[in-house]
């Protein structure tokens, strides 16, 4: 498994205030990689430099390499919407557009200049069958996708970013806001999704990372303390503040 994302000596800083310290990361195509620390350790900053979602905020400043496939994510070549198409991202709260489930499947794809009503059934179909809730929402495709409960709207969200073919799928803890159910609908659909796509995941379930993730990385206070194959980081981490995290010392 080659890596899809390398990062080296990556610092951020929001104006004076550093975020990120030295972060040195590689993480492999088609798994899925926790991204688990305390509130507040930088886990979401690192997922938003990933797409560049950082470059929105005023007074941003990142050193060091984050390369994509290769390529400098920040080169002046590389054209930010088609890393944000190939990068998608899934945020903590479902929120999808108030139109229909149709519409919201089928808008990234016509941004990308997909007219045709032909093409767009078809995506549209995909998209909500890789994300397991084609069944639930059929009959429905014209209804406003406001009025599906907030685990179906985290699902279309995640079909969303899938419509436009990403490649690598950021989720902000997508199941903090979900009920048990939810939440296992998700993670279920994320390993069926890791054959096909590359899974970064920022999660406050530790749980959760040992149940579905392939290698953890934990964050604190802006550093990567270590980073490794989930079961021996959960079974035998090297640091020994990560040992007092994953068994609730602190956090």
């Amino acid at each position: 498994m080659s890596d899809i994302i390398k990062v080296k000596n990556m610092c951020l800083w929001y104006g004076e205030h550093k975020a990120l310290n030295n972060i040195n990361i590689n993480i492999p195509g088609k798994s899925i990689t926790a991204l688990i620390g305390p509130s507040g350790c930088g886990k979401s900053t690192f997922l938003k430099s990933l797409d560049r979602m950082n470059d929105l905020i005023p007074g941003v400043k990142i050193t060091g390499d984050i390369r994509y496939k290769d390529k400098d994510i920040f080169d002046a070549s590389v054209d930010v919407n088609e890393l944000r198409r190939e990068i998608g991202m899934v945020f903590q709260k479902p929120n999808p557009f108030p139109m229909s489930i149709y519409d919201n499947i089928a808008y990234g794809p016509r941004t990308h200049g997909i007219k045709s009503r032909a093409k767009l059934d078809v995506i549209v179909e995909k998209s909500l069958k890789d994300a397991a809730i084609w069944d639930e929402v059929k009959d429905r495709l014209k209804k406003n996708a406001l009025g599906l409960s907030g685990g179906q709207q985290q699902r279309l969200c995640i079909a969303r970013a899938l419509a436009v073919q990403p490649k690598v799928i950021l989720m902000d803890e997508p199941t903090s806001a979900l009920d048990p159910v939810s939440t296992s609908k998700i993670e279920e659909l994320s390993s069926k999704l890791k054959k096909d796509y590359t899974i970064i995941m920022v999660t406050h379930n530790m749980q959760q990372a040992v149940r579905i993730s392939d290698q953890t990385a934990f964050f604190l206070l802006g550093e990567l303390v270590e980073y490794g194959k989930t079961e021996t980081l959960f079974s035998t981490p090297s640091d020994k503040r990560t040992e007092d995290y994953i068994t609730g010392r602190f956090g």
